[in-house]
């Protein structure tokens, strides 16, 4: 059995001086599955569709609904939530992360505090599959912080007042839906605008945001620009317009010209798309002035939290943003926030079913409370 001496002789490996709660540790019972008298741990996942309250479209693609598949870890009674959400570009469908979940095998595990290992385990069951093991990862912290009783943000020692302000995110539209949408925008303090198309299009997005409101624009490209003189033209051109940022305006693999478009910018550079996981940072210094982290793409908030360790001691600027998320995700990455220079985390608010209750806009800024655990609650 996971004792009370065990208890927190594992809890002291993931935070010095965490307070810890014995009394709270259980609220609910279910099930448990013993081997030789120890317990262990079980997954279990459901597949669900996120309806976007207005079509998305960005470069490249448009859609109207988001593949999602919740997870849920349980231990000693506790249950722990998780979430793979599934945007085209990812390369990820709910039938694949069924089929990558079906063969995790986390019975053979009896002590949820070995985080390291287990999802190292997790990591090594087939390449790819970020969002599906992102799922696994968030669950699994979920249960981990809700046996110690604090949130995350509190264990990893991170001060939950210094989250920054979020962007709203306007994908590319008609000159009128751009209008209506940048109405919707009155809760928070920046806007962040999708481009990528062409150049009438682009400008078109911003003029028309600029008609209707001042506040600081954030731009993402999402390497709809293929060629580095025009798309420094673009960036000279936006540097006149409030924009703070430009993310991914090149092509991916393109380092080289992107090295040389951050040199000439006006404007700080932050990659997306060509940083993916812990391996790619070392990779994005002098080539972005920063990185954009993302639950989905680097397996988990283990992995992010590495990157973020990385990223700094790469003088590189640091954002944390999403998919289109229910509140599960986007509490989990919240709980990395107060690290950031930057966040990107709208993607519960971008859909109209939302599946539970956690992190809350307060104030332009996605807002930490004091639930144990990635912070949320099952509606």
């Amino acid at each position: 059995m996971f004792t009370r001496r065990n208890f927190i002789k594992a809890s002291a490996l993931i935070t010095a001086g965490s307070l810890i709660h014995p009394s709270s540790m259980f609220s609910q019972k279910t099930n448990v599955i013993k081997t030789g008298g120890r317990s262990r741990i079980q997954l279990t996942f459901r597949p669900f569709e996120a309806l976007l309250r207005h079509p998305f479209s960005v470069s490249g693609y448009s859609r109207t609904t988001t593949p999602i598949v919740f997870t849920e870890v349980m231990y000693e009674g506790i249950t722990g939530y998780g979430e793979a959400a599934m945007p085209p570009y990812l390369g990820e469908s709910s039938a694949s992360v069924i089929a990558f979940l079906q063969k995790v095998n986390l019975n053979q595990f009896s002590n949820p505090f070995e985080l390291e290992d287990i999802l190292a385990y997790v990591d090594t069951i087939a390449i790819n599959n970020t969002a599906a093991k992102a799922s696994v990862d968030i669950a699994l912290h979920d249960l981990v912080g809700k046996l110690i009783g604090r949130p995350w943000h509190e264990i990893w020692g991170y001060t939950a007042s210094k989250v920054p302000v979020t962007t709203f995110t306007i994908g590319i539209a008609s000159e009128k839906e751009i209008r209506e949408k940048t109405l919707e925008t009155a809760p928070f303090k920046v806007i962040k605008v999708k481009l990528g198309t062409d150049e009438v299009t682009d400008k078109m997005l911003i003029n028309t945001i600029r008609s209707v409101t001042d506040k600081p624009i954030r731009v993402d490209a999402n390497q709809g620009w293929k060629d580095k003189h025009y798309a420094l033209k673009m960036i000279e051109w936006l540097s006149d317009k409030n924009v703070e940022f430009i993310e991914q305006p090149l092509p991916k693999h393109n380092l080289d010209d992107m090295a040389w478009l951050t040199e000439q910018s006006p404007l700080t550079t932050i990659a997306d798309e060509s940083c993916q996981r812990l391996e790619d940072v070392l990779r994005m210094k002098d080539v972005f002035n920063g990185i954009n982290i993302k639950l989905m793409k680097c397996t988990g908030m283990r992995e992010a939290n590495k990157m973020i360790a990385l990223a700094r001691t790469c003088e590189l600027k640091l954002m944390i943003g999403c998919m289109t998320e229910t509140s599960c995700a986007i509490s989990a990455a919240a709980q990395l926030s107060p690290q950031m220079d930057y966040a990107d985390l709208d993607g519960n608010l971008l859909i109209s079913n939302d599946q539970f209750s956690g992190a809350k806009l307060v104030d332009g800024k996605v807002t930490l409370n004091k639930e144990p655990g990635i912070g949320v609650r099952k509606l």
